[in-house]
């Protein structure tokens, strides 16, 4: 404490700590015993472990900087050390992280490794230290970290290995008294202390002979001030500090010396309703809008300032939540908004749905006059937020304009969107039910069943995706889907032809049970996979089943195609956990279409993915740029069944394996000996290569797939790459330091390597493409928050909308959007890299 003034304390705030983090592992204290002989007799691979033999075995410790349940650092670990009388380590490790930048949360996780066989090891016991103790103050001096036995540390914020007992022991208590001695609190005699000092090894020695408990030593920093943790002040012109290293060397200048009472870094009160509206506010709010909602406001007109601050608005992401004062000038303005076809979302999401006259106003008034609305902002109004119906009705009204084949693009979605119409349940605790909401029905299923009866093809997908949601687990949502079908099924019966297309949906799901029946009993068999081929064939041959012949029928995953039966010879079974089995399905015009049939395999991602990317392509098609993109199809049958279609094609592993490059692959099959531009292989095919690169180049990377290896890249003969396989999507990804835009050295090389035009080519695309999606934003965030609570496992629990806004940087200029995307493309070229990253680069592709 300053003498000078009592009211003051010396304490040093972490944002100015801008040391790394650093720390000693000291050593390891306690008895290890060894496995009795029974024991080892039981389980004779307990003769390898560490423990058994006579001398001290190599152990080794591993750390790692964890907070909130994520990790901050890689795993570190001690270097190699041969031991002699006690496991001493003494090893200083530095984190790349600095205090300054740590969480309050920070956790250090330590686990002790013993040898646990040839190539392989066990955890002797893992502990769990907190950073920062209960007042906030990062821990320093020596710890003892008791280990858990047997078991890896557990970084999770409610950690099974805490680094503490909860019970103290007799070490514990005088580990206590030294750090206070150790930090002046207790007065010091020399002759005493020795003695003292003395006696506490002799109780050490006892304690460590009787406990059955394991410690790790460790030692942190010993600060001369308390660092107390403090998040970093937005620095002025005029701020300065000083730096930690001056103050740690001279003492006796207080690094922070501030009072108490107005330090709002130290003070700060944890509000529960901050998330809340403020009731006075919105009182406020309220009243000032009455007195505004005079007959003048239908002539306002706002002035250039006021049009800029709109523009800026209405331009604002779809889940962008907006200030009361930007509510206020657009509810101002609202009749003159009325005219603009972006205004209606951005007004919707100002209006009070708690005061009746206004939301009277803003649904019987104002939505009738305004302007027709793009299919974007009509879709997000059907999303969970939108509770009143007449709203929801609007957007319905504003869908019907869409041809079939638009609709067909966004019909997953609004089949989704049936889950937050007001019909659908009356649990509203999960959506906003503060809201104002309007019980009517407000059409949605009524349009999508009136238009799948008028259009066979959209009709058969509407079937097929109602009747996935029926088998799902959540019995409330699956009966609503199940009235949903039924009336469907109501409707098609009094149209025209009607039971001759309900007999046509009754036999498309006879037969996909009995496929996904017949994949079961395969994939569950213990029989090789040329037996299960064998198996396989016999079924589909045998006349019982019905399915080598059957009456002309529509393909579920494509109701523009008509078959007639498998052809059994030619089906197969993939070398695959799951088995999927490989159906050539013969058609009416005498042509084969080859599908993957899938049974124990949840097709939802792949199906959304896929779908995303063929709506994208069409995007890409509007603005006259056609980068041969050819999404396959994809249609779940069930929750955990499904089929898709083969496209004949060769993987990049397997291509490598077999012709050394792509472009012997391609030449293979496309020679052109007089091309010298592309390397003797067509010019067609290789322009249809680099334009599918840059076009999977650029929906792979607003999509975030990820798991990408040379196994699930496939190149068709024509010339056509594409990829396979969307397990993670939205910046899931099951390896470390995966590249954001995906391309491997084996795709460049197919170009022509980094320097020849066609790589050039492929930048230029790339750039277009991200740019023209760009524009259409909105759409693909709105798609995709419609997915919510699909159950779809890369989505549920996940701001999806937040990870997908990312990657189109809207924050940025288009101009600034492609250099963005550039410094993305080359961090991925291998011509470019350092060497660093070229290695992780080589390991992510590696499958």
């Amino acid at each position: 404490m300053d003498k000078d003034n009592k009211d003051d304390f010396t304490f040093a705030k972490l944002s100015d700590l801008k040391l790394p983090v650093t720390f000693r592992i000291s050593q390891l204290e306690g008895i290890r015993k060894p496995k009795s002989f029974t024991e080892v007799l039981e389980n004779p691979e307990l003769r390898f472990h560490g423990v058994q033999s006579p001398t001290l075995s190599d152990l080794y410790v591993t750390c790692q900087l964890v907070a909130d349940n994520k990790p901050l650092t890689i795993p570190f670990r001690t270097s190699f050390k041969a031991f002699k009388n006690t496991y001493t380590w003494n090893e200083w490790i530095a984190l790349p992280i600095r205090y300054c930048d740590l969480p309050l949360s920070s956790q250090i996780t330590f686990t002790v490794w013993d040898i646990g066989g040839p190539r392989t090891a066990i955890p002797v016991g893992g502990s769990t230290l907190r950073l920062f103790g209960k007042k906030w103050t990062l821990r320093r001096g020596k710890h003892r970290l008791l280990l858990w036995p047997g078991v890896e540390a557990d970084g999770s914020v409610e950690t099974t290995t805490p680094s503490k007992l909860a019970v103290q022991d007799e070490m514990g208590r005088l580990e206590k008294l030294v750090k206070k001695y150790e930090r002046g609190d207790l007065p010091k005699s020399d002759w005493l202390d020795k003695m003292a000092f003395r006696k506490m090894e002799e109780i050490h020695a006892a304690e460590t002979e009787k406990s059955e408990h394991l410690f790790l030593y460790i030692d942190l920093p010993r600060f001369d001030f308390p660092v107390i943790f403090s998040e970093p002040e937005a620095a002025g012109p005029s701020t300065t500090h000083a730096t930690l290293p001056t103050i740690v060397q001279t003492p006796a200048t207080p690094l922070v010396s501030t009072s108490f009472l107005n330090d709002s870094n130290l003070w700060s009160i944890v509000d529960p309703d901050i998330a809340h509206d403020n009731p006075v506010e919105d009182k406020h709010r309220r009243l000032v809008r009455s007195h505004r909602s005079s007959p003048y406001d239908r002539e306002l007109k706002p002035n250039a300032k006021i049009r800029d601050e709109l523009a800026v608005i209405l331009r604002y992401p779809p889940g962008q939540p907006l200030t009361s004062e930007e509510k206020d000038i657009i509810w101002k303005f609202r009749f003159y908004l009325a005219r603009d076809k972006k205004g209606l979302t951005k007004f919707l999401k100002s209006v009070s749905w708690r005061d009746f006259s206004e939301v009277k106003q803003a649904v019987e008034e104002l939505l009738p006059m305004w302007i027709e609305i793009d299919t974007d902002d009509a879709l997000e109004l059907l999303g969970p937020g939108t509770l009143d119906s007449r709203v929801r009705a609007f957007a319905v009204k504003q869908l019907s304009r869409a041809d079939d084949d638009e609709l067909l693009l966004y019909l997953l979605q609004l089949v989704q969107a049936l889950k937050f119409e007001s019909a659908a349940t009356d649990q509203r605790s999960s959506r906003s039910a503060t809201t104002a909401i309007s019980y009517e029905d407000s059409g949605l299923s009524d349009f999508l069943i009136a238009r799948g009866v008028a259009n066979p093809i959209l009709g058969n997908r509407l079937y097929w995706y109602l009747m996935v949601e029926v088998a799902l687990e959540d019995r409330v949502m699956a009966k609503m889907y199940g009235r949903v079908v039924f009336k469907y099924m109501n409707k098609i019966l009094e149209s025209e032809n009607g039971s001759e297309r309900r007999e046509t949906l009754r036999r498309q799901g006879l037969m996909i049970d009995t496929l996904a029946k017949r994949a079961r009993e395969l994939r569950t068999s213990k029989d090789a996979r040329p037996k299960k081929i064998e198996k396989l064939r016999a079924l589909l041959g045998d006349s019982k089943a019905g399915l080598s012949s059957m009456d002309p029928l529509p393909l579920p995953l494509n109701a523009k195609i008509e078959i007639t039966g498998i052809i059994a010879e030619k089906s197969s079974v993939f070398k695959s956990n799951m088995y999927p089995l490989l159906l050539y399905f013969q058609r009416s015009d005498g042509t084969e279409y080859p599908v993957i049939f899938k049974d124990g395999d949840d097709m939802r991602q792949d199906q959304l993915v896929i779908q995303l990317f063929t709506l994208m392509d069409q995007l890409l098609r509007k603005e006259n740029l056609d980068l041969k993109l050819s999404p396959y199809d994809v249609l779940a049958t069930g929750p955990l069944t499904g089929m898709a279609q083969f496209i004949p094609s060769k993987t990049i592993a397997a291509i490598v394996g077999e012709h050394g490059t792509l472009l012997n692959y391609l030449r293979a099959h496309h020679p052109d000996e007089g091309s010298v531009g592309t390397s003797s292989v067509e010019p067609s095919v290789i322009d249809t290569f680099v334009r599918s690169c840059a076009g999977y180049c650029v929906v792979t990377y607003l999509l975030g797939v990820g798991d990408r290896h040379l196994d699930n890249l496939l190149v068709a003969p024509d010339g056509h790459f594409f990829h396979v396989d969307f397990g993670y999507i939205l910046g899931r990804d099951p390896k470390p330091f995966p590249p954001q835009v995906k391309v491997c050295k084996e795709m460049v090389d197919g170009m022509g390597g980094a320097q020849s035009p066609h790589y050039a080519r492929f930048k230029n695309f790339c750039f277009t493409a991200f740019t023209i999606l760009r524009k259409s934003s909105n759409l693909l965030l709105n798609l995709v928050t419609l997915m919510v609570d699909a159950n779809i496992p890369d989505i549920k629990h996940r701001d999806v909308h937040e990870q997908l806004q990312e990657k189109f940087r809207l924050d940025l200029t288009e101009e600034e959007a492609i250099k963005h995307f550039e410094v993305l493309l080359n961090e991925t070229s291998y011509i470019t890299v350092v060497l660093d990253r070229f290695h992780d680069l080589a390991q992510y592709w590696r499958s």
